[in-house]
């Protein structure tokens, strides 16, 4: 008797030791937000000011808002198309991609570090599309694709897709992210 419950509690140190390395090894190997975005090749910029009256982001408790952000890049140039018309799906797709990198650097610039991303809550995609176009999810997929792989499983999201006649300045798409956040 007084073996077997030496064994037991010789197993459950061998145990508790392999939790610990388990669980060390898998918060070392992690990546943050900012490591991923680095190894996917995407350099965060400041957010040029808005173009008419209003913010890019708004925090209220643990949620951040973001306004629509179009497909602005760094050089302060934007992707510009119908879709249906003048762009493919992949140009629109490149197009959504390019407006969530434009999202994450207010959202950087508003909250500092995207360490403290507890979860995406909602995407909301407007696609500047004709009449007859119906893929508008393929489109908005850029965005969230690269929400994904740079916040993992707190990168999956609610989402709405729509098309819209038109879109300001000819901008292929237009997207707003809510973003659950903590200090």
């Amino acid at each position: 008797m007084k073996l077997i419950s030496q064994l037991t509690y010789q197993n459950m140190k061998v145990l508790t030791v392999v939790c610990v390395i388990l669980f060390s090894s898998s918060v070392t190997f992690a990546q943050s937000p900012e490591e991923k975005l680095k190894e996917l090749g995407i350099e965060l910029f400041i957010p040029p000011k808005p173009i008419a009256n209003y913010v890019k982001a708004v925090r209220t408790g643990n949620l951040v808002f973001l306004a629509g952000h179009g497909p602005g890049k760094a050089d302060g140039t934007n992707i510009k198309g119908r879709l249906g018309d003048d762009l493919t799906i992949e140009q629109g797709y490149e197009a959504a991609r390019v407006s969530a990198i434009a999202m994450l650097s207010s959202l950087k610039a508003e909250i500092g570090d995207l360490n403290k991303v507890s979860r995406i809550v909602k995407v909301t995609g407007m696609v500047n599309s004709t009449a007859n176009f119906y893929d508008q999810p393929k489109v908005i997929n850029g965005c969230s694709d690269l929400l994904v792989e740079v916040f993992g499983e707190k990168g999956k999201h609610a989402r709405a897709a729509v098309g819209m006649a038109s879109l300001p300045s000819n901008i292929a798409v237009e997207i707003e992210m809510i973003v659950e956040v903590r200090d």
